[in-house]
């Protein structure tokens, strides 16, 4: 861990006070003292100006992200490095905290005003409870979203329209035939309330207005060969679909190779359309719903330095419209399906 203002005092046997004025006012400590901080300072790798900063503005100069899944992911990846590009020029850093659920997002923020280690709170892709706006709200700690599931409670937040990309999905697909749709999404153990549920209610309401047959939801049930068992799960259904839709692209791609496996041919047996448009999905010919989470982040992040600058924000709330992106992994429906 980088060393601290109360390591460096510590070390130099002086108070807290002493370090600071050495950085800040050094024409009021001793020669003496101020090559002795300096030099311990250099010693424990101490970032003087960022800490002569933090402490003549009485901010942490950190912004806390707060995760619900790995930060590898390609969403995930993609948001740290939007933040990353805007926040460290600003002499900002990020401290991601691992959210796991409900209670772990209550702890986080129950103990945020005794830490006080964040100047802004940066919540990705999941809800947030109204006590907890509240309570930021009295430390004066902006709160900003990246696609969460409600975009009332944060200060400022850039989301996608999940309902419309779903929407434009479903209508791809019945506009190529298809009647016999299925959803595809990943169980989780998790009890917070993620933006990609939207998606699915999307998808059913389209089917429920376009009369299509009652479509069938698959969520696997394996902790970890999710892909192999919602096949299983596909190949013991009476029918096939002749199209699946699925809640993100990670499923979407590694779903396709298990299909081909299976001696399921994509697009000619059953089509499969993504959400995301992340990496591989072009090589893999996957027809997808584009995002753009790295423009996103950024956005996020310059709202919030806005926000923490105490600037008039024009519009705080910002949608991105997704994009149908075609490739080969759809086709129409034909008779004689072997499937």
């Amino acid at each position: 861990m980088s060393a601290t203002i109360h390591d460096v005092a510590d070390k130099a046997g002086v108070s807290i006070s002493t370090v600071s004025r050495a950085f800040t006012h050094p024409e009021m400590v001793s020669a003496a003292t101020r090559e002795t901080v300096v030099k311990v300072a250099n010693q424990l790798n101490f970032s003087i100006s960022r800490s002569a900063a933090a402490l003549k503005s009485g901010m942490s100069l950190r912004i806390a992200l707060l995760l619900s899944d790995h930060s590898s992911t390609w969403f995930n990846a993609t948001v740290n490095e939007g933040l990353n590009d805007v926040f460290h020029p600003a002499g900002y850093d990020l401290s991601i905290f691992q959210i796991n659920s409900s209670q772990d997002r209550k702890v986080f923020f129950d103990t945020l005003p005794t830490r006080s280690n964040a100047d802004a709170v940066i919540v990705n892709s999941f809800d947030v409870d109204d006590n907890e706006v509240t309570r930021l709200s009295s430390l004066h700690v902006p709160l900003v979203g990246i696609n969460s599931a409600s975009t009332n409670a944060f200060s400022a937040s850039v989301s996608i329209d999940d309902s419309q990309g779903e929407t434009i999905a479903v209508k791809h697909l019945i506009s190529l035939g298809h009647r016999q749709l299925t959803y595809v999404q990943t169980r989780t153990a998790n009890s917070l309330l993620f933006s990609v549920q939207r998606r699915k209610e999307a998808f059913m309401e389209l089917c429920r207005k376009q009369s299509l047959p009652r479509p069938r939801i698959i969520m696997s049930s394996e902790p970890r060969n999710q892909v192999a068992d919602i096949v299983s799960q596909i190949i013991a259904m009476d029918s096939l679909p002749t199209a699946i839709v699925c809640q993100e692209d990670s499923i979407a791609i590694p779903l396709i190779f298990q299909l081909r496996r299976s001696g399921i041919r994509v697009p000619e047996d059953i089509s499969v359309i993504g959400f995301d448009d992340s990496t591989f999905a072009e090589d893999i010919g996957l027809t997808t719903i584009r995002q753009d989470p790295l423009n996103m982040a950024k956005l996020a992040a310059e709202m919030t330095l806005m926000l923490l600058n105490d600037e008039r924000i024009n519009m705080p709330q910002r949608v991105f419209t997704p994009q149908l992106i075609l490739r080969s992994s759809t086709g129409s429906i034909r008779k004689g399906n072997p499937w």
